[in-house]
């Protein structure tokens, strides 16, 4: 791994850290959780951008495989581990300690870890970068959104099914097809290794995002039902 990557990654964690601090500032009757989701909608959206940015041949945004990564990869994979390694440190001063998502954390970590130590498979790790961010913000806005009073709206409800929409066709369609690409091209054990973990984790995300949605229609069900009673 080049000391730039390893510099920028550095950077990237004092950067972020720095952002949350600003935001608390701005914000100080906001909760921890609501400052550090603004910084992760921050993360997600700038993790789409450099993607994006970082794709060789829109033909084929896979294209090529297994192959040495480019220098927008790499700085788009070294911002992401920076938001990472940030992140991984504030959900653990986190009230509720989700291990779902500290294994998703140390996973994704050790993954771009290996793809920079290797300089390889750059091409499969922004397509895993876009497909678990594009639907982040969507995510964060959900509980945004219920801290500044519009819980059990319609505003809230569309947001459950926007991430609920994205997320599911990102991970468990795009997820899959890539997760296969990565697993028969000539990865590192470890990349394969990490892109099943990935994928295993964002299974259990679906499935939990399955019971969420099930439970938002049943309610709302029953609040119509009730009130045309009425």
């Amino acid at each position: 791994m080049e000391d730039s990557i390893i510099s920028l990654v550095l950077l990237g964690v004092i950067s972020w850290t720095t952002l949350f601090l600003l935001i608390r500032k701005v914000f100080p009757k906001r909760s921890f959780d609501f400052c550090n989701r603004l910084v992760s909608t921050v993360h997600a959206s700038l993790a789409v951008i450099l993607a994006s940015l970082s794709v060789q041949d829109w033909s084929c945004p896979l294209c090529p495989v297994a192959s040495k990564s480019s220098p927008k990869q790499m700085r788009a994979l070294a911002m992401t581990a920076a938001y990472l390694i940030y992140d991984f440190v504030c959900c653990l001063f986190d009230k509720n300690v989700k291990i779902d998502n500290l294994i998703h954390h140390l996973v994704c970590v050790i993954g771009i870890g290996a793809g920079h130590a290797y300089e390889r498979c750059g091409s499969e790790m922004v397509a895993t970068l876009w497909i678990t961010e594009i639907s982040s913000p969507f995510l964060h806005l959900r509980e945004l959104l219920k801290e500044l009073g519009y819980r059990d709206t319609d505003l809230n409800f569309a947001a459950d099914v926007l991430f609920a929409v994205i997320f599911s066709i990102a991970r468990m369609i795009g997820g899959p097809y890539l997760a296969y690409v990565t697993l028969s091209a000539d990865n590192p054990i470890l990349i394969k290794a990490m892109a099943l973990g990935l994928q295993l984790v964002s299974a259990f995300w679906f499935y939990k995002i399955v019971r969420m949605v099930m439970y938002k229609f049943s309610r709302r069900t029953k609040s119509v039902a009730v009130s045309s009673k009425k």
